[in-house]
């Protein structure tokens, strides 16, 4: 886990999300930022790369 997303996103080619033990999203960072899912339950609605 890392609290500094927008750092950890700049350096992966790919990001998991994983909320109660599973794997809720997956994908490329902008993938990750833009899905609606990852920003409800992680994220938040302000989160911008």
């Amino acid at each position: 886990t890392d609290h500094n997303v927008r750092e950890t996103l700049a350096i992966t080619d790919r990001a998991y999300i994983l909320y109660d033990g599973k794997i809720l999203v997956s994908g490329t960072a902008t993938e990750i930022a833009t899905n609606p899912v990852a920003r409800e339950i992680y994220l938040g609605d302000r989160f911008a790369l």
